[in-house]
């Protein structure tokens, strides 16, 4: 099994100097081999391969002594592996192309091998041993080693390593359906009760502050030091927003996997639903996909399972008692009453109901489990049985569409 370490790291003023020079090295590889891509498609109409500007490297590090004496080898070599990956994203339509780096932006480089801990320290080649707060143990073969330094200044080590997960939690046994909000986070229903987890809205809490740093910055000169240092400041604040994020998501996924079995969620058009200019940023804000991730994750080292049922499933407005679907229900009304049973009903808690019911249908039908945390990962090749698809044979929706035909 593969886990990633993420410590932070210490080095000293030399070894920052080192850094900045191995940071300089792949970002000028890698914007020149995107170049030469880019320039061999105008010319050709085709894609240059990775074996083609990988191949430029031993006539590069004649031309530019530099690469070879600041850079260890197999960090280049890995900024076109890594190069050629982010091609392939672009081409399967996963992300945009690929960009040109900057020295302004995140620095990155990756260490395929010879990367070991000793003690507290990280031993890196070239480099030497550079203190590191381990917060937990690393044990197993270390495979790749990512090291970063953020818009703050803070340096970091993505440690992957593979072997046996040793801190294997067996999480609960209930069947819970989650349906996500802006108002309250999460709604969960775990068959019996639901429960509201309120919406922190971090960047809300930072809005002020970081409108007034983002002024200062605006004010400075460009290239200036005061526009450095406040560039710097600003950066903070947006670290404090994703950290208190991420510590929100890490600690509610983590209560609820430990409490579960089964997590059934909706599989959102997060892309499509931020379009709308005036949820745009509290859409953003929230972290959707993120939660969902560590939902996905958390569950496959406990042996559970995520299910996610399709996008289009009316689950608010669909009576969770009778199983009537109403024509329409506008985002502002958060109660109704169902036409049909007179049943009352809270929006939220309703669409939690039915999310957790149809993840149980999903699961019981004949065939097995045809929706389980692997169809999250499809795009890995890591299925072990085919690719999950969504039956939804016997659902409401898909018995109210045949009404309608």
């Amino acid at each position: 099994m593969l886990k990633a370490v993420k410590v932070r790291l210490y080095p000293t003023t030399e070894q920052q100097e080192i850094l900045a020079r191995s940071f300089g090295c792949a970002r000028w590889y890698w914007n020149y081999a995107l170049n030469a891509c880019v320039q061999h498609y105008e010319e050709t109409g085709k894609s240059l391969k990775m074996s083609e500007y990988k191949g430029l490297l031993p006539q590069l590090k004649v031309k530019y002594p530099w690469l070879k004496q600041d850079c260890y080898s197999s960090v280049l070599q890995c900024v076109a592996i890594n190069l050629d990956k982010a091609y392939k994203n672009f081409f399967e339509g996963r992300t945009k192309f690929p960009k040109f780096k900057s020295k302004f932006d995140r620095q990155s480089i990756q260490y395929p091998q010879s990367v070991t801990v000793v003690g507290e320290k990280l031993k890196i080649p070239k480099i030497g041993e550079v203190k590191a707060v381990f917060h937990r143990k690393v044990s197993g073969i270390i495979k790749t080693v990512t090291i970063s330094k953020t818009a703050t200044d803070k340096y970091f080590a993505s440690i992957l390593v593979e072997g046996e997960c040793s801190d294997h939690k067996l999480g609960g046994d209930k069947i819970i359906g989650i349906d996500l909000g802006l108002k309250d986070f999460a709604i969960v229903h775990d068959g019996e009760e639901v429960t509201k987890y309120s919406n922190p809205k971090h960047l809300k809490r930072h809005e002020k502050n970081l409108a007034r740093k983002q002024k200062k910055f605006a004010r400075k000169v460009k290239g200036s030091k005061a526009r450095h240092k406040h560039k710097k400041l600003v950066a903070k604040v947006h670290e404090r927003v994703s950290n208190s994020r991420q510590d929100f998501l890490h600690k509610l996924s983590r209560k609820l996997v430990n409490e579960s079995k089964i997590i059934v969620v909706e599989n959102l058009n997060v892309k499509g639903m931020i379009r709308n200019r005036k949820l745009s940023k509290s859409i953003s804000d929230v972290g959707w996909g993120m939660f969902v991730n560590f939902i996905d994750y958390k569950l496959e080292a406990t042996d559970g399972q995520l299910v996610e049922i399709g996008r289009f499933f009316p689950s608010s407005k669909t009576c969770s008692c009778c199983g009537h679907v109403v024509d329409e229900l506008p985002l502002d009304i958060r109660e109704w009453d169902c036409p049909k049973c007179k049943s009352h009903h809270d929006r939220d808690g309703n669409a939690s109901q039915n999310i957790r019911t149809e993840g149980i249908r999903i699961l019981s039908m004949d065939g097995g489990n045809p929706v389980l945390a692997e169809s999250r990962r499809y795009k890995t090749n890591k299925l072990k049985s085919g690719k999950a698809v969504v039956d939804e044979t016997g659902s409401p929706h898909l018995l109210r569409q045949e009404k309608c035909g």
